[in-house]
């Protein structure tokens, strides 16, 4: 969620060049199964802002159904459909593919799209259970004109998920080049970018209480130099959930085990450059936990992180506060 840093909240969305505040033109539709949203620092009425959020919107519709595990026409279906070992594949996939890989590497393992089964078992709707601490290997090799050969063992399939949110959300970013200070949300996944003197303020939402706010984040660039880009993900517990007699089961698999996270993290929320880097370290320091997770985030050397445990504490990287609002 982004929102505004003064009063005015009517639209939720704020950008402002000190002194003046900016309400950004919005432009939304959904995809991914949930919302995928354009902000951009222009006024209402821009008859050129609204054309070119709304030919992003269609054209990352186009690409986010390629990705879906949930259409039987993806790309990612067919992949996961085709029993062969090795696979050719498109460009559209080989890059978030490609993404998947970074995410793999940024998170130190704990983003795997492999584990597509073990959450299905986990939601009860697979009978196949993954054998805990099993890692399942695959590897890309390029082709020509961006294309590329998926090779994996019999059966593995994959679940892009938060990958292709974030990947799609900073891909989208790069196509909105013209508009120096704009953001794509992806379903809660941002790519930020600001132009010299603005600032961006994003709102972190409180999973305990709806509508409750838990911090405000200043996304800014300085007033002389380049536009910057900033990355903004998060994940947690407390959404997609359910109950499985008296044990409570959510979505994020611990690849250690095959079976939903035991953490003391209920949310977190990572600053950096990019969202899919953002998306991938968020998650990661949920499966981890608060300490682990705290420890992995300062290896990384994110630009801010929060989380919220199960306890109530909130809590901080030290170069987070430069971030917050007073």
């Amino acid at each position: 969620m982004i929102t505004a840093e003064r009063p005015t909240r009517a639209s939720r969305v704020a950008c402002y060049s000190l002194p003046t505040l900016i309400v950004p033109l919005t432009v939304a539709t959904t995809a991914m199964g949930g919302r995928l949203i354009v902000h951009l620092a222009a006024p209402a009425g821009d008859g050129r802002a609204k054309h070119d959020a709304r030919r992003l919107l269609s054209r990352i519709g186009c690409w986010a159904d390629r990705l879906s595990r949930h259409l039987e026409a993806s790309e990612l279906s067919a992949l996961n459909a085709d029993s062969r070992t090795r696979v050719p594949i498109g460009p559209t996939l080989a890059a978030a593919l490609w993404a998947a890989r970074e995410a793999a590497d940024e998170s130190e393992g704990f983003v795997d799209i492999t584990l597509l089964d073990a959450r299905l078992a986990a939601e009860g709707l697979s009978f196949a259970e993954l054998a805990a601490g099993v890692r399942r290997s695959w590897s890309l090799e390029s082709g020509p004109r961006r294309t590329a050969v998926v090779s994996r063992p019999p059966g593995v399939r994959f679940d892009l998920g938060g990958v292709a949110k974030g990947w799609l959300a900073d891909r989208a970013l790069v196509l909105l080049s013209s508009w120096p200070s704009a953001v794509v949300d992806a379903d809660g996944d941002l790519s930020v970018r600001c132009r010299a003197g603005d600032t961006w303020a994003v709102a972190l939402d409180d999973p305990r209480a709806d509508g409750a706010t838990l911090a405000i984040f200043h996304l800014s660039a300085p007033a002389t130099g380049w536009s910057v880009q900033w990355g903004v993900a998060t994940s947690g517990t407390s959404v997609h959930r359910w109950r499985r007699g008296e044990i409570l089961h959510h979505h994020l698999i611990d690849p250690r085990t095959g079976a939903p996270a035991r953490t003391d993290v209920v949310q977190a929320t990572v600053v950096c450059g990019s969202a899919l880097r953002a998306e991938a370290l968020a998650k990661a320091a949920v499966i981890a936990g608060s300490t682990d997770g705290l420890a992995l985030l300062e290896r990384a050397g994110v630009k801010g992180a929060v989380i919220l445990t199960e306890s109530g504490e909130t809590l901080a990287l030290p170069q987070t506060l430069t971030l917050l609002a007073g």
